[in-house]
């Protein structure tokens, strides 16, 4: 799976980061890099530090919402 490390050391970090809550958080392997009010800042700073190097940027929340999605998809009609 990829990105193991950065969503290991995201999970262990979370206590400490939830004074960052609603913002991104840029995570490189063991490392919290930086904190950005925007995901495209965070991720235009990972790409400039980090090139394509693996890196992580996902929001601080305290509690994670769901996301669902439905196997019913229409195709589209064109």
């Amino acid at each position: 799976m990829a990105l193991e490390q950065e969503l290991e050391t995201y999970r262990r970090n979370l206590s400490g980061m939830l004074d960052q809550e609603q913002r991104y958080v840029l995570v490189q392997g063991e490392r919290v890099v930086g904190f950005y009010d925007l995901m495209r800042d965070a991720l235009k700073a990972g790409y400039e530090e980090f090139g394509l190097d693996p890196f992580l940027v996902k929001k601080v929340e305290a509690v994670e919402k769901p996301l669902y999605y439905s196997r019913n998809i229409k195709p589209c009609p064109t």
